[in-house]
């Protein structure tokens, strides 16, 4: 059985989803590839108290590694590239072709792009530490925008802290 609830963040409301008591999903607003609100079950806020503690202590920069239960449905090509996104330390990034080499297939690199795309748990799951070969920022479903404040955010450049932005 699903449950959500939405949350407030520094990037606007986050929705959170969990099927029996485990975390499987985290959109943000106007977000590329996210399902429909109907098939995030019950608002029930109580389910989330963990996710929302260490989502917090991320925003305030005390927290660099979330060690939240996950469900992650996808293929198992997906799985493995949200397996090797969550391997990528905080504040750095790898590009999509660094990680079709680390899962052996070096002319993957789409593929990676593709489903990077599909994360379902954003942030917690750190897709925005994926850039282009060029080094520049490219397909993040929660916008470009969004991508630069979590980087500028865990390099510790973002001019003002990010629960003052709220």
């Amino acid at each position: 059985m699903k449950q959500h609830t939405v949350t407030d963040s520094p990037y606007g409301p986050l929705t959170l989803v969990a099927e029996d008591g485990v975390l499987c999903g985290l959109y943000m607003s106007g977000q590329r590839h996210r399902p429909p609100e109907e098939t995030f079950g019950v608002r029930d806020a109580r389910r989330f108290t963990e996710a929302e503690e260490q989502l917090e202590a991320y925003f305030a920069g005390d927290l660099k590694e979330f060690t939240l239960a996950l469900r992650l449905d996808g293929t198992p090509f997906q799985r493995a590239v949200w397996d090797r996104l969550r391997e990528i330390p905080y504040g750095e990034t790898r590009t999509y072709g660094e990680l079709a080499e680390a899962l052996g297939s070096p002319t993957a690199s789409r593929a990676v792009g593709l489903a990077n795309g599909r994360n379902p748990i954003g942030i917690v799951v750190p897709c925005h530490r994926v850039i282009g070969a060029s080094g520049s920022l490219t397909g993040y479903g929660g916008g470009l925008e969004r991508k630069k404040r979590l980087l500028d955010h865990e390099r510790g450049t973002e001019e003002a802290t990010l629960f003052q932005a709220r």
